[in-house]
């Protein structure tokens, strides 16, 4: 068995978080190229593109437009001036349209605002002076693109609708001058150049004379292109091959590449390389509406020579000029994720497989991405190899892949694929001593290991072909999960058939079955070997985890606690704890002697699909459904610690209360003792400092004030306490403001609790006076046998007997003879 001095896991926190921040919309880059603001729902995320981290985030809606301002559109049909920077709405004002705003744009000089709505009308505003200063109309339906002319003299305002025609509107006149015409499709982007030309999109781009505002040339793409920049004339491009002075532009649409375009001759003189192992697909008629790897947006950042592009699935990607290399990526939204692995040297990437055919390889300490390009459908499963450089993936396209990062650049390329399933590969894993093979488990039933070259670093930019070693149909029902021995000896895998089976790697050209797993209620989910012992690990839809024996094949243990399907499982803390997730969105931490869930963590909203943990054991990450991945830190060393220095420092603390109060330093007393929480102590010195008591509260800080204002209420329940509680209380409304009193924490439910009690001892106080008065008259009744008798009642009268009295056993007592006493027959002793 493992060590038994090993410490074990109590807690975890979390470290880092990779949220979504764009899911589709307006895209656009500040002034100073240093944030991109992206809307994410209801919300616009303020992104710095240094760190790739969310540095603001505005609780607003549908269109964002930076400049040295920030303007906001929403569905309320208001629009929002913001200082971004404090994440506070400086104005707000109603847009006057009679539907949502579709499109907005700043001038040059960030004074006026052009908004152009659903409702064909385009309204322009000075935000300096606060008003409206045009009414636009004309336009037929929606206005989904507004832009003002760079040359802000000549207050012309270019427009585009439904009808694919672009408006030119002469500010000065507020009417619109002329509409050109040459494009059969919406028009979304417009580039300008010093001298007035600009070009539009549609599958065709038109460079326009805006003297004469006629075409001078029109440039067949061949995609539907969603932006366009014009390249200045004053740099050099000749690493993208412009050569000549004449007017150059880049486009950016449904092929998802960056292509360059010579405007004279209309020929396309460069197009991007992209990183990826994928030939470019290039066929001109192709349709090409649902390539995830289409841009969206275009946009240049002059001051840094960059460019930024927006593709389909969210991922933004900047890009550096003239090389059009690529400088950094950022995945605005994941989806589903799927999968995800520590990667690298010192685990400091992680690798991630969303629902998309893209595999995502983010550096933890700057949250920088790499966006890897090669399987052609939904990335299912990862697993890596020991060193950590080395990984692999599967997917629906029936194919698996390896990977490896480079130790100096870390950049990641294919290295080897292998195809031969006949349906989706849902599983995979990898050898565990040496990077020797590879294990598939797939929905056509079957398992397959793949044998892997000695070396793949030499096969240079090659992709080695992968070949099966072995095949086997190992379930009847889809193989969910596969797992290899720590001695590389012996794999499992788990079915949606509600088994597992172990299979022997001894064989050369085949797997043995050496027994099957039985007892689950619905399918297997997840399987996995202890590091130590001779145990598999299961996790299953029924809801529960259960440990088997390799030698009897026996169910040791069963784990219950969550509420919906274990997805995941793995050992950590040297094979003597658990680590879970499951459907519900939570991760637990059992541990395994015990039986015991030690800790449930709860940081997603949907099922966990992915989890591990790193090589040093001190960390691990979980992935999402509901798109987010969270790396949690082991804090349980950290939490020992603190639990130790807070031990010492209460004994400290209790010892110097002990002088204090053996030194009858009340007040000194009284603060340390409330800093402890220690409201036995507190009622102690207060009953030993009644004379001062009103003196000392007085002294108190606002914050022991309020604690002692909870030790009342806990001392008022007692009736042995209750008069010292009064006591406080009673200074406290008499010297602090009830406007004050209810400013404490927790003062109005502290009040409540106060009454009641209170109300019962004064009704125990009355019943009290009460007895006392009847006492009282009783008292003043009595007298002395052989008294002379006073009253002048002829009714009373005492007569002298000799008998032992029945409270005192006297002999000199009295028998009351009035009425009332003879009716009780009580005799009454002189002494009493």
């Amino acid at each position: 068995m493992a060590n038994t001095n090993l410490q074990f896991k109590t807690n975890y926190a979390v470290s880092s978080k990779i949220e979504p921040f764009y899911k589709g919309g307006k895209v656009q880059v500040s002034k100073d190229e240093q944030y991109i603001f992206c809307t994410c729902g209801t919300r616009v995320n303020v992104l710095e593109i240094s760190t790739g981290k969310i540095v603001h985030s505005i609780d607003t809606s549908l269109l964002c437009v930076p400049s040295q301002l920030l303007v906001t559109a929403s569905r309320a049909l208001l629009l929002k001036q913001w200082d971004w920077r404090q994440a506070q709405c400086t104005r707000s004002w109603k847009a006057i349209h009679m539907v949502p705003v579709a499109s907005m744009t700043f001038d040059s000089t960030s004074t006026l605002l052009a908004t152009g709505g659903c409702d064909g009308t385009i309204k322009i505003w000075d935000v300096v002076k606060q008003y409206c200063t045009h009414n636009l109309k004309g336009s037929s339906g929606v206005v989904h693109l507004v832009e003002f002319h760079p040359d802000i003299n000549r207050l012309q305002l270019f427009s585009s609708s439904l009808d694919c025609g672009i408006r030119l509107w002469d500010l000065r006149s507020s009417e619109c001058i002329c509409v050109l015409q040459s494009h059969y499709s919406a028009v979304t982007s417009l580039s300008f150049s010093a001298d007035g030309d600009t070009m539009v999109r549609d599958k065709i781009c038109t460079v326009w004379d805006l003297q004469t505002r006629k075409p001078k040339r029109t440039v067949p793409v061949y995609e539907a292109v969603e932006g366009v920049v014009l390249l200045p004339e004053s740099k050099d491009f000749s690493e993208i091959e412009v050569k000549s002075k004449d007017l150059h532009f880049i486009t950016a649409g449904s092929k998802g590449v960056l292509r360059v375009w010579e405007a004279s001759t209309a020929r396309c003189i460069y197009t991007q390389t992209l990183p990826s192992t994928l030939s470019l697909v290039s066929d001109e008629g192709e349709d090409q509406d649902d390539n995830p790897r289409s841009l969206t947006y275009l946009l240049h950042l002059p001051a840094s020579s960059r460019l930024a592009t927006v593709t389909a699935e969210h991922n933004i990607l900047l890009y550096q000029l003239p090389a059009l290399t690529t400088q950094q990526q950022f995945v605005g939204y994941s989806d589903e994720v799927l999968d995800v692995k520590f990667l690298g040297k010192n685990d400091s990437h992680i690798v991630v497989a969303t629902n998309s055919c893209q595999l995502k390889v983010f550096e933890l300490q700057t949250n920088s991405c790499q966006i890897l390009y090669g399987h052609t459908d939904t990335v299912l499963s990862l697993d890596v190899f020991k060193k950590g450089s080395l990984f692999a993936s599967c997917a629906k396209d029936r194919s698996v892949r390896v990977w490896q990062m480079d130790a100096d650049s870390g950049q990641v390329h294919c290295v080897a694929r292998g195809s031969s399933h006949t349906n989706a590969v849902g599983s995979i894993t990898c050898s565990r001593m040496t990077a020797s093979f590879i294990v598939s488990g797939s929905q056509d039933c079957t398992v397959k290991v793949w044998d892997l070259p000695a070396d793949l670093s030499t096969t240079g930019t090659d992709v080695y072909e992968l070949t099966v070693r072995a095949t086997e149909k190992a379930h009847d029902k889809d193989v969910n999960s596969v797992a290899v021995s720590p001695n590389d000896k012996l794999l499992a895998s788990g079915s949606q058939d509600r088994t597992a089976k172990l299979w022997s790697l001894a064989g050369e050209g085949s797997l043995s079955l050496l027994g099957v797993f039985r007892g689950h209620r619905r399918g297997v989910w997840a399987v996995c070997f202890s590091p130590v012992d001779q145990v598999l690990a299961t996790s299953s839809a029924d809801g529960t985890t259960k440990l088997w024996g390799l030698q009897d094949f026996s169910c040791l243990k069963t784990f219950e606690g969550h509420d919906a399907s274990v997805l995941k499982v793995i050992f950590v803390s040297r094979g003597t704890q658990l680590l879970t997730s499951g459907s519900d969105g939570l991760v637990k931490l059992w541990t395994i002697k015990t039986n015991e869930c030690v800790k449930t963590l709860d940081a997603h909203q949907d099922k966990v699909w992915g989890l591990h943990n790193s090589r040093k054991d001190d960390k691990m990450v979980t992935g999402s459904a509901d798109s987010n991945i969270t790396v949690w830190e082991d804090v349980t060393e950290v939490e020992l610690a603190e639990e130790q220095a807070k031990q010492e420092d209460q004994i400290l603390k209790q010892q110097e209360l002990s002088n204090l109060l053996h030194e009858k330093k009340y007040f000194k007393a009284l603060g340390l003792a409330i800093s402890l929480d220690q409201p036995h102590t507190v009622l102690t010195v207060i009953k030993e400092n009644q004379e001062l008591l009103e003196k000392t509260l007085l002294k108190l800080r606002l914050d022991q004030k309020e604690s002692l204002l909870r030790f009342c209420v806990v001392w008022n329940t007692n009736a042995r306490n209750c008069l010292d509680a009064q006591a406080v209380l009673q200074v406290l409304l008499t010297h602090v403001p009830p406007e004050e009193l209810l400013q404490y924490q927790g003062a109005r439910t502290h009040l409540e609790g106060l009454i009641p009690y209170t109300e019962r001892h004064m009704q125990r106080i009355g019943r009290l006076l009460q007895a006392s008065m009847f006492l009282n008259y009783m008292w003043q009744k009595m007298r002395v046998a052989g008294a002379p008798i006073l009253s002048h009642n002829p009714k009373v009268s005492f007569k002298s007997h000799v008998n032992a009295c029945h409270q005192c056993s006297h002999d000199n007592t009295a028998v009351v003879s009035d009425s009332w006493a003879s009716r009780k027959k009580e005799r009454l002793c002189v002494c009493y």
